[in-house]
Protein backbone atom coordinates (compact mmCIF):
# COMPACT_ATOMS: atom_id res chain seq x y z
CA UNK A 1 0.00 0.00 0.00
CA UNK A 2 0.89 3.46 -0.63
CA UNK A 3 0.07 5.34 2.14
CA UNK A 4 -1.43 9.26 1.44
CA UNK A 5 -2.36 8.19 -1.83
CA UNK A 6 -6.00 9.13 -1.81
CA UNK A 7 -6.52 12.74 -1.20
CA UNK A 8 -3.77 13.81 -3.45
CA UNK A 9 -5.97 14.74 -6.29
CA UNK A 10 -5.27 16.37 -9.14
CA UNK A 11 -8.39 18.71 -8.73
CA UNK A 12 -7.65 20.63 -11.83
CA UNK A 13 -7.98 17.69 -13.92
CA UNK A 14 -10.91 16.34 -16.20
CA UNK A 15 -12.70 13.38 -14.89
CA UNK A 16 -15.12 11.38 -16.32
CA UNK A 17 -17.35 8.60 -13.91
CA UNK A 18 -16.65 4.94 -14.22
CA UNK A 19 -19.35 4.07 -15.80
CA UNK A 20 -18.71 6.46 -18.85
CA UNK A 21 -15.82 5.13 -18.74
CA UNK A 22 -16.61 1.41 -19.23
CA UNK A 23 -19.16 2.48 -21.89
CA UNK A 24 -16.08 4.52 -23.99
CA UNK A 25 -14.18 0.88 -24.08
CA UNK A 26 -16.97 -1.27 -24.92
CA UNK A 27 -17.99 0.75 -27.65
CA UNK A 28 -14.79 0.53 -28.81
CA UNK A 29 -13.91 -2.69 -28.05
CA UNK A 30 -17.24 -4.21 -28.79
CA UNK A 31 -16.72 -7.47 -26.05
CA UNK A 32 -20.07 -8.85 -27.11
CA UNK A 33 -18.81 -9.83 -30.69
CA UNK A 34 -16.16 -12.79 -29.01
CA UNK A 35 -16.05 -15.80 -27.10
CA UNK A 36 -13.28 -15.70 -24.79
CA UNK A 37 -11.54 -16.91 -21.58
CA UNK A 38 -12.81 -14.61 -19.16
CA UNK A 39 -14.80 -11.40 -18.52
CA UNK A 40 -14.24 -8.65 -20.39
CA UNK A 41 -14.89 -5.02 -19.19
CA UNK A 42 -15.00 -4.07 -15.55
CA UNK A 43 -13.19 -6.68 -13.54
CA UNK A 44 -13.00 -4.78 -9.91
CA UNK A 45 -14.87 -1.99 -9.08
CA UNK A 46 -13.64 1.14 -7.34
CA UNK A 47 -14.19 4.57 -7.35
CA UNK A 48 -16.70 6.39 -8.89
CA UNK A 49 -14.57 9.63 -10.31
CA UNK A 50 -11.94 8.55 -12.78
CA UNK A 51 -9.07 11.06 -13.63
CA UNK A 52 -6.41 9.14 -14.44
CA UNK A 53 -5.78 5.50 -15.96
CA UNK A 54 -2.51 3.43 -16.61
CA UNK A 55 -2.75 1.29 -18.77
CA UNK A 56 -0.35 -2.03 -18.63
CA UNK A 57 -0.36 -5.41 -20.06
CA UNK A 58 -1.17 -7.81 -17.12
CA UNK A 59 -2.84 -6.74 -13.71
CA UNK A 60 0.19 -8.33 -11.90
CA UNK A 61 0.71 -6.97 -8.41
CA UNK A 62 4.14 -4.90 -9.37
CA UNK A 63 1.65 -2.85 -12.35
CA UNK A 64 -0.91 -2.63 -9.57
CA UNK A 65 1.55 -1.07 -7.11
CA UNK A 66 3.03 1.33 -9.46
CA UNK A 67 -0.69 2.24 -10.97
CA UNK A 68 -1.11 3.32 -6.92
CA UNK A 69 1.89 5.15 -6.50
CA UNK A 70 1.45 7.20 -10.13
CA UNK A 71 -2.45 8.07 -8.59
CA UNK A 72 -4.34 5.58 -11.17
CA UNK A 73 -8.03 5.66 -10.82
CA UNK A 74 -8.67 2.96 -13.46
CA UNK A 75 -6.06 0.51 -14.69
CA UNK A 76 -6.73 -0.87 -18.23
CA UNK A 77 -4.95 -3.88 -18.98
CA UNK A 78 -5.27 -7.06 -21.50
CA UNK A 79 -4.89 -9.56 -18.91
CA UNK A 80 -7.21 -9.07 -16.25
CA UNK A 81 -7.51 -11.23 -12.81
CA UNK A 82 -10.36 -13.45 -13.73
CA UNK A 83 -10.31 -16.67 -15.98
CA UNK A 84 -11.87 -19.58 -17.23
CA UNK A 85 -11.41 -22.63 -14.88
CA UNK A 86 -9.98 -20.99 -11.98
CA UNK A 87 -11.25 -22.29 -8.69
CA UNK A 88 -12.56 -19.21 -7.40
CA UNK A 89 -10.70 -19.15 -3.94
CA UNK A 90 -8.90 -15.24 -3.33
CA UNK A 91 -6.08 -16.66 -1.07
CA UNK A 92 -2.32 -15.88 -2.02
CA UNK A 93 -1.43 -13.99 -5.12
CA UNK A 94 -5.36 -13.54 -6.00
CA UNK A 95 -5.32 -11.93 -2.26
CA UNK A 96 -2.81 -9.90 -2.79
CA UNK A 97 -3.54 -8.44 -5.76
CA UNK A 98 -7.37 -7.85 -4.77
CA UNK A 99 -5.95 -6.64 -1.68
CA UNK A 100 -3.67 -3.14 -3.61
CA UNK A 101 -7.11 -2.88 -5.62
CA UNK A 102 -9.44 -2.68 -3.09
CA UNK A 103 -7.67 -1.17 -0.20
CA UNK A 104 -6.78 1.82 -2.74
CA UNK A 105 -10.01 1.52 -4.77
CA UNK A 106 -8.85 1.33 -7.80
CA UNK A 107 -10.79 0.49 -10.56
CA UNK A 108 -9.44 -2.65 -13.59
CA UNK A 109 -10.87 -2.91 -16.46
CA UNK A 110 -9.48 -6.56 -19.00
CA UNK A 111 -10.71 -6.76 -22.79
CA UNK A 112 -8.87 -9.88 -23.81
CA UNK A 113 -9.33 -11.14 -27.40
CA UNK A 114 -11.57 -7.32 -28.12
CA UNK A 115 -8.34 -6.15 -27.43
CA UNK A 116 -6.39 -8.11 -29.83
CA UNK A 117 -8.90 -7.85 -32.54
CA UNK A 118 -9.29 -4.14 -33.15
CA UNK A 119 -8.44 -3.18 -36.43
CA UNK A 120 -6.60 -0.05 -35.53
CA UNK A 121 -5.80 0.07 -31.87
CA UNK A 122 -5.77 -3.51 -31.17
CA UNK A 123 -2.62 -6.02 -30.28
CA UNK A 124 -2.59 -7.35 -33.68
CA UNK A 125 -3.25 -4.06 -35.57
CA UNK A 126 -0.40 -2.38 -33.28
CA UNK A 127 2.07 -5.20 -33.53
CA UNK A 128 1.92 -4.86 -37.34
CA UNK A 129 2.60 -1.20 -36.98
CA UNK A 130 5.33 -1.37 -35.03
CA UNK A 131 6.63 -3.76 -37.19
CA UNK A 132 5.99 -1.65 -40.56
CA UNK A 133 2.71 -4.69 -41.72
CA UNK A 134 0.18 -3.90 -43.59
CA UNK A 135 -2.68 -6.44 -43.48
CA UNK A 136 -4.70 -7.48 -47.17
CA UNK A 137 -7.90 -5.57 -47.46
CA UNK A 138 -10.87 -6.79 -46.49
CA UNK A 139 -11.60 -10.30 -45.43
CA UNK A 140 -8.46 -11.52 -47.42
CA UNK A 141 -6.49 -9.56 -44.10
CA UNK A 142 -7.85 -12.01 -41.58
CA UNK A 143 -7.54 -15.71 -41.16
CA UNK A 144 -7.95 -17.71 -37.83
CA UNK A 145 -10.50 -18.43 -35.09
CA UNK A 146 -12.88 -15.05 -34.83
CA UNK A 147 -10.74 -13.90 -37.58
CA UNK A 148 -8.09 -12.78 -34.83
CA UNK A 149 -5.32 -13.39 -37.04
CA UNK A 150 -3.53 -10.46 -39.80
CA UNK A 151 -2.43 -11.26 -43.24
CA UNK A 152 -0.31 -8.80 -45.37
CA UNK A 153 2.85 -8.23 -46.34
CA UNK A 154 5.69 -5.65 -45.07
CA UNK A 155 5.05 -1.74 -46.35
CA UNK A 156 7.99 -1.53 -48.31
CA UNK A 157 6.05 -3.84 -50.81
CA UNK A 158 9.06 -6.02 -51.19
CA UNK A 159 9.31 -8.34 -48.58
CA UNK A 160 12.25 -10.14 -46.84
CA UNK A 161 14.65 -12.22 -48.88
CA UNK A 162 14.44 -14.32 -46.02
CA UNK A 163 13.24 -15.57 -42.53
CA UNK A 164 16.69 -15.34 -41.09
CA UNK A 165 16.34 -10.92 -42.25
CA UNK A 166 12.36 -10.65 -41.19
CA UNK A 167 13.69 -12.45 -37.62
CA UNK A 168 16.24 -9.45 -37.32
CA UNK A 169 14.36 -7.38 -38.51
CA UNK A 170 11.82 -8.54 -35.51
CA UNK A 171 14.25 -8.52 -33.40
CA UNK A 172 15.50 -5.04 -33.42
CA UNK A 173 12.12 -3.92 -33.28
CA UNK A 174 10.95 -5.53 -30.22
CA UNK A 175 14.44 -5.73 -29.05
CA UNK A 176 14.49 -8.98 -27.84
CA UNK A 177 15.81 -12.54 -29.07
CA UNK A 178 13.39 -14.01 -31.76
CA UNK A 179 13.50 -18.19 -31.91
CA UNK A 180 13.11 -18.85 -35.42
CA UNK A 181 12.41 -21.85 -36.98
CA UNK A 182 13.04 -22.16 -40.81
CA UNK A 183 13.66 -24.77 -43.12
CA UNK A 184 12.47 -23.56 -46.49
CA UNK A 185 15.27 -20.47 -46.44
CA UNK A 186 12.97 -18.75 -49.36
CA UNK A 187 11.92 -14.97 -50.02
CA UNK A 188 9.38 -13.88 -47.66
CA UNK A 189 6.47 -12.00 -48.84
CA UNK A 190 3.08 -12.89 -47.02
CA UNK A 191 3.59 -12.76 -43.37
CA UNK A 192 0.50 -13.81 -41.49
CA UNK A 193 0.71 -12.21 -37.39
CA UNK A 194 -1.55 -12.66 -34.33
CA UNK A 195 0.00 -11.34 -30.95
CA UNK A 196 0.85 -13.58 -27.99
CA UNK A 197 0.06 -17.01 -27.19
CA UNK A 198 -1.47 -18.03 -30.98
CA UNK A 199 0.69 -20.47 -31.91
CA UNK A 200 -2.37 -22.93 -32.65
CA UNK A 201 -3.25 -20.49 -35.60
CA UNK A 202 -0.20 -21.63 -36.94
CA UNK A 203 -1.85 -24.52 -39.39
CA UNK A 204 -4.54 -21.69 -39.96
CA UNK A 205 -1.81 -19.31 -41.61
CA UNK A 206 -0.22 -21.72 -43.50
CA UNK A 207 -4.06 -23.08 -45.11
CA UNK A 208 -4.30 -19.07 -45.62
CA UNK A 209 -0.66 -18.59 -47.94
CA UNK A 210 1.86 -17.50 -45.50
CA UNK A 211 5.23 -17.53 -46.31
CA UNK A 212 5.92 -16.80 -42.63
CA UNK A 213 4.05 -16.45 -38.97
CA UNK A 214 4.96 -14.59 -36.25
CA UNK A 215 3.41 -14.95 -32.59
CA UNK A 216 4.28 -14.59 -28.94
CA UNK A 217 4.98 -18.30 -28.10
CA UNK A 218 6.20 -21.59 -29.71
CA UNK A 219 4.56 -25.38 -28.45
CA UNK A 220 6.38 -28.44 -29.45
CA UNK A 221 4.36 -29.36 -32.66
CA UNK A 222 5.00 -25.94 -33.88
CA UNK A 223 8.35 -26.96 -34.73
CA UNK A 224 7.48 -29.81 -37.06
CA UNK A 225 4.73 -28.14 -39.37
CA UNK A 226 7.41 -25.72 -40.01
CA UNK A 227 9.61 -28.02 -41.03
CA UNK A 228 7.34 -30.12 -43.00
CA UNK A 229 5.36 -27.27 -44.54
CA UNK A 230 8.13 -25.35 -45.57
CA UNK A 231 6.66 -22.01 -43.75
CA UNK A 232 8.68 -20.12 -41.10
CA UNK A 233 7.52 -19.87 -37.77
CA UNK A 234 8.64 -16.87 -35.25
CA UNK A 235 8.12 -17.03 -31.40
CA UNK A 236 8.69 -13.20 -30.68
CA UNK A 237 7.55 -13.42 -26.94
CA UNK A 238 4.43 -13.07 -25.59
CA UNK A 239 4.54 -10.05 -23.79
CA UNK A 240 7.00 -8.59 -26.40
CA UNK A 241 4.06 -8.91 -28.59
CA UNK A 242 1.57 -7.60 -27.06
CA UNK A 243 2.84 -4.46 -25.37
CA UNK A 244 0.91 -1.84 -27.78
CA UNK A 245 -2.70 -2.63 -27.80
CA UNK A 246 -3.31 -1.52 -24.36
CA UNK A 247 -1.68 1.78 -24.57
CA UNK A 248 -3.00 2.57 -27.79
CA UNK A 249 -6.45 2.27 -26.57
CA UNK A 250 -6.30 3.50 -23.11
CA UNK A 251 -4.43 6.54 -24.46
CA UNK A 252 -7.35 6.90 -27.25
CA UNK A 253 -10.03 6.86 -24.63
CA UNK A 254 -8.15 9.12 -22.60
CA UNK A 255 -7.69 11.91 -24.72
CA UNK A 256 -11.95 11.35 -25.65
CA UNK A 257 -12.79 11.91 -22.24
CA UNK A 258 -10.09 14.47 -21.27
CA UNK A 259 -8.31 12.26 -18.73
CA UNK A 260 -4.59 11.19 -18.21
CA UNK A 261 -2.84 8.42 -19.23
CA UNK A 262 0.50 6.51 -18.79
CA UNK A 263 1.46 3.68 -19.91
CA UNK A 264 3.46 1.27 -16.98
CA UNK A 265 5.50 -1.70 -18.75
CA UNK A 266 6.29 -4.31 -16.07
CA UNK A 267 9.37 -5.91 -18.02
CA UNK A 268 8.70 -10.20 -18.88
CA UNK A 269 10.63 -12.10 -20.97
CA UNK A 270 8.27 -14.46 -21.53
Amino acid sequence: MFPGHRGRRDNGAMSTTRHELLHAFDLLLAPGRFKDYGPNGLQVEGRTVVRKIVSGVTASRALIEAAIHAEADAIFVHHGLFWRGQDGCVTGWMKQRLSLLLGDDVNLFAYHLPLDAHPELGNNAQLGLQLGLVAHAGSAGRFGEQELGFLGAHENGEGFANAKALATHVEKVLKRPVTLIDTAHRAIKNIAWCTGGAQGYFEAAIAAGADAFITGEISEPQAHYAREMGVAFLACGHHATERYGAPAVAGHVAAQLGLKHEFIDIDNPA
